[in-house]
């Protein structure tokens, strides 16, 4: 009886370091995910509303806010993009970053390791010149 007694509390603290470890990659993939769908719509449609609530529901899971992510279009040498809205948009990148700010639900675990910001990033050349209000033909609609 003494000896589970004693064991009993690390292998509890195992089990539930498991399920924060479960719960990490969990975030890291949706994470991931989300920032390459807010991308891969930023490539058809470059209203940075829409691209921020596309990756807000493909992480619905955790929580994203619009705050959480980061939508910027680039050139080729990673400078701002100066042909969104013309004709020679397809130049530009769209690179779309989510930040999660994760911490472990166990208290001794969380204490040790803090909190950690998993981010997610993806770019894609942009492919149509589509953006709000100069041209509103966006595949989403309004």
């Amino acid at each position: 009886m003494v000896e589970f007694a004693l064991i009993v509390s690390i292998f509890v603290l195992l089990l539930v370091g498991l399920f924060d470890v479960g719960r990490a990659v969990f975030a890291f993939h949706t994470v991931n995910n989300a920032a390459r769908e807010a991308a891969r719509l930023a490539i058809v449609d470059q209203t940075v509303t829409h691209i921020e609530d596309e990756a807000v529901v493909a992480a619905s899971g955790l929580g994203l806010e619009s705050a959480d992510i980061s939508v910027s279009f680039e050139d080729e040498a990673g400078n701002p993009c100066t042909t969104l809205g013309s004709d020679d948009v397809y130049l530009c990148h769209a690179v779309v970053e989510v930040t999660y700010p994760y911490s472990a639900s166990t208290p001794l675990i969380g204490n040790l390791v803090g909190q950690i910001d998993l981010i997610g990033e993806s770019s894609f050349p942009v492919a149509t010149n589509c953006r709000e209000p100069d041209k509103p033909q966006c595949p989403l609609g309004s």
